[in-house]
């Protein structure tokens, strides 16, 4: 089980990801974990992502590309995996394509979250304040503000990926604003279909 989910911060990628994680025991794979991981194994690549770094630089898509094909080869992987925050953007969906096809796998589905900015901005608002009326720590990133900033991020960079899955025939479009239990439902016809065909 091979996925990679799309959908802009607050889509509930994470939250479907868990569930799917814990069904298949396949893990989640973020970019921000995988990099942390190989700078802290100090593999040949995590050194050199470590002074990209340290030099205040963005990792370059060959050193991330190169971290994720790594992974993807450990032993919890054998059965799948799934991919958040990667690829990014349309060149790294085409390394991807081209590392995946090196090693003789392919993706089951690409699914993409959709959601209404506007109500996913009254979620995360209205997320804020029963945290606060709960007496939590609300998430230096979980604002209304910096949330708009994110969306128009991922709209410039990720979105064009979209176009990238629906041209190769991967791309699976679900409604991110309706109830977990129904997008939970909806990935699993999808998985289902995708297993079928194999």
């Amino acid at each position: 089980m091979r996925l990679i989910f799309l959908g802009p911060p607050g889509a509930g990628k994470g939250t479907q990801a868990k569930l799917l994680t814990e069904r298949f025991g396949i893990p989640q794979l973020s970019t921000g974990d995988m990099l942390r991981a190989a700078v802290a194994e100090e593999s040949d690549v995590g050194k050199r992502a470590k002074a990209v770094m340290d030099a205040g630089q963005l990792v370059s898509d060959e050193i991330v590309n190169e971290i994720v094909s790594d992974r993807i080869d450990t032993p919890d992987c054998a059965n799948g995996f799934i991919l958040d925050g990667y690829p990014r953007t349309v060149p790294q969906a085409v390394a991807l394509g081209q590392m995946l096809e090196g090693k003789g796998l392919k993706l089951d589905a690409v699914i993409e979250l959709k959601v209404d900015e506007a109500a996913l901005l009254r979620r995360i608002e209205n997320r804020v304040a029963e945290t606060l009326a709960a007496g939590g720590k609300v998430r230096s990133d979980d604002n209304p503000e910096s949330v708009k900033k994110r969306l128009v991020e991922y709209r410039e960079k990720t979105a064009p990926l979209s176009q990238h899955y629906a041209k190769t025939g991967e791309l699976k479009t679900l409604d991110g604003m309706a109830p977990v239990e129904t997008v939970t439902r909806q990935i699993n016809e999808i998985l289902a279909s995708a297993a079928a065909e194999a």
